[in-house]
């Protein structure tokens, strides 16, 4: 039971029932239903205040796309952080949380002329611009309504973050930002478009990275360029290394810290006055975070046990996307013995799963389960597949309990349809 402090301080058992900052577990689920995302504010500020420790002269920028909640994004802003998006809507959720637009960085491949342009119309501190195509598209928009655009270009350094393939973005093949072998041919474009404002380099690599040396090469990498620009004149005021630090899924991993990464690249970076800009997600929500199911039916197949519960894969898709593992345990722990079984879903697909053949406690009809290290990329990769309604997001923070989204209903799925 120890383990679970290795997730997260603020979860433990109480009398054999799980709590996460003195809240019952058991007792939310009751009352607001299940599927349920329940999040501990405090694990979130202390992942940012530990991060501003560690690079106390950087602007950390919490990335947006780990988890979209307008009340996640205020306490990031409470703790003295910005904000990194890559979507329209994403700086939408910023600006309700109040998060100042001169801490926003926007990076993505795919902006729309929609998106840009709201952007532009707020004054975002820069762009994290991903193409040739995209400086001409912003340098128009931003004539055309009497702005500068400031932005970074985004380099793709060629490292191997030595993650899963699909969440690995800084090599060669990835269709994200521009080879660094010929960003200085693209900034020197940058710099003769009247309505750009060059002022950052950006890099990210890749996201759930357990080893911090792929960090080292790539920030080396972006400092050579960074001299070099800066010997040609430009006046580069941002160093964005991006983010990606993962955080412990499995019980026999252990995640770097942040200082890690500070002990890591603060040499490499010495000599450099351009300021730093970070971009976590994942490391600052991912174990904040967990996903309470219930079992509805449990069936045995002679060879093979299923625990079906009423989370599935649209409230959580990592394990089905990425067959990534989320450590499972009971809200009330029983002295019941264990066996081997798939954790599954009431999705219309086989590959709706939450775990496959895992020792987990037995189990009855009825009884809830707390999936782990879900606060990042559960609920904002969720859908309403199969016609299921998204689940209810609860906030806990020293024993107070706050709803920061309800739980949708059959007439919220069908509210913007035409019948």
């Amino acid at each position: 039971m120890e383990l679970l402090k290795e997730y997260n301080p603020y979860l433990e058992y109480k009398d054999g029932e799980l709590y996460m900052e003195g809240v019952s577990l058991k007792e939310l689920a009751q009352e607001y239903g299940t599927p349920l995302y329940v999040y501990s504010a405090s694990y979130i500020r202390d992942r940012i205040r530990e991060y501003r420790k560690a690079f106390p002269e950087a602007l950390v920028c919490y990335a947006v796309k780990a988890n979209f909640n307008p009340h996640i994004i205020q306490i990031a802003k409470e703790e003295g952080a910005g904000a990194d998006i890559v979507s329209g809507g994403e700086l939408h959720a910023c600006l309700l949380a109040g998060m100042d637009p001169k801490k926003i960085v926007y990076a993505g491949v795919g902006k729309t002329i929609q998106e840009l342009e709201y952007a532009l119309r707020e004054d975002i501190l820069m762009f994290n611009v991903e193409s040739l195509m995209e400086l001409d598209v912003l340098n128009e928009l931003a004539g055309r309504l009497g702005r500068k655009a400031r932005v970074a270009i985004r380099v793709n350094p060629d490292v191997d973050p030595k993650t899963h393939p699909y969440i690995s973005t800084g090599m060669k093949k990835s269709k994200f930002g521009v080879d660094i072998k010929t960003a200085k041919e693209v900034y020197e474009y940058a710099r003769s478009l009247k309505n750009i404002e060059v002022v950052g380099i950006h890099c990210h690599i890749g996201s759930q990275i357990l080893d911090i040396s792929p960090y080292i090469e790539a920030v080396q990498k972006v400092v050579e360029l960074y001299e070099y620009l800066e010997n040609k004149g430009f006046n580069i005021q941002y160093l964005d290394v991006g983010g990606g630090l993962g955080i412990k899924y499995k019980p026999e991993q252990a995640a770097p810290h942040p200082s890690d990464l500070a002990q890591a690249i603060g040499p490499i970076l010495k000599g450099v006055r351009a300021r730093l800009v970070l971009e976590p997600g994942r490391s600052i929500v991912g174990n904040a975070g967990l996903l309470i199911t219930q079992v509805q039916f449990l069936k045995d197949k002679g060879h093979k046990h299923f625990i079906i519960v009423d989370a599935g894969m649209n409230d959580l898709v990592r394990p089905a996307m990425y067959e990534a593992y989320h450590h499972i345990v009971p809200v009330v722990y029983k002295d019941t013995g264990y066996l081997k079984a798939d954790v599954v879903g009431p999705i219309c697909e086989t590959g709706d799963f939450l775990a496959l053949d895992r020792e987990i406690q037995r189990v009855e009809r009825g009884d809830y389960l707390a999936v782990l290290s879900a606060g990042a990329y559960g609920f904002a990769m969720s859908s309403q597949y199969n016609a299921r309604p998204r689940a209810c997001e609860v906030l806990v923070e020293k024993g107070q309990v706050r709803v920061i989204r309800e739980r949708e209903s059959y007439e919220d799925l069908f509210e913007k349809a035409r019948v």
